[in-house]
């Protein structure tokens, strides 16, 4: 039999692999509360291998919260298309914050820590923005043709509230709300564009 070396896994596999760790670790932490040591320790690489790979800390962040960034608003889209009607995949797509909300979001979490006070970073969360943003105001007109949601409702304004009551709801998760707690301000959202 002939020996045959293991096969070396492609570096983007290994650079996605460590961007997760480093999403697990900042999402708990934040930039400030996350060390250079956390992040060696959580990626499994040595300090060298990850300043080579990744550039500094920060370059590491703004690559985790772009990989996140991009995630959640796969993941919101696809829960925005489920069910029969328009109102349906809104209303799993609320389901699904409130679901996920005992989980930090990296998102919500950036956004509290910097506000806009980085524009590399503000960059990734208004190109997530736009990209749902667009989807849900579609989604939300749609309802309206299905008489769902309320003629009245601005589907802009509509969206804007609710992502702003996603973060309320994510932050009420982090701060020690029951999930009835968070179940109900779910339904809340949903109720206000009815």
């Amino acid at each position: 039999m002939l020996y045959r070396p293991a096969m070396a896994r492609p570096k983007a596999f290994i650079e996605e692999e460590a961007l997760d760790a480093a999403i697990a670790v900042f999402r708990e932490h934040g930039f400030e509360g996350t060390s250079t040591e956390m992040l060696v320790r959580a990626l499994k690489i040595g300090r060298q291998s990850l300043y080579d790979t990744f550039g500094d800390k920060w370059q590491i962040y703004l690559a985790a919260v772009r990989r996140y960034a991009d995630a959640e608003t796969r993941s919101h889209v696809l829960a925005l298309r489920s069910g029969p009607g328009a109102i349906d995949g809104i209303r799993a797509m609320i389901g699904r914050v409130v679901d996920d909300a005992g989980h930090s979001c990296l998102g919500v979490n950036s956004v509290c820590e910097f506000g806009r006070s980085r524009p590399d970073l503000a960059a990734i969360h208004d190109a997530a923005a736009r990209v749902l943003g667009a989807a849900v105001a579609r989604r939300i007109g749609e309802a309206q043709a299905e008489g769902d949601v309320a003629a009245e409702v601005d589907p802009e304004d509509a969206t804007r509230f609710l992502f702003a009551s996603f973060a309320g709801i994510r932050i009420a998760a982090r701060g020690g709300a029951a999930p009835a707690e968070l179940d109900a301000l779910g339904k809340l959202a949903l109720r206000a564009l009815q």
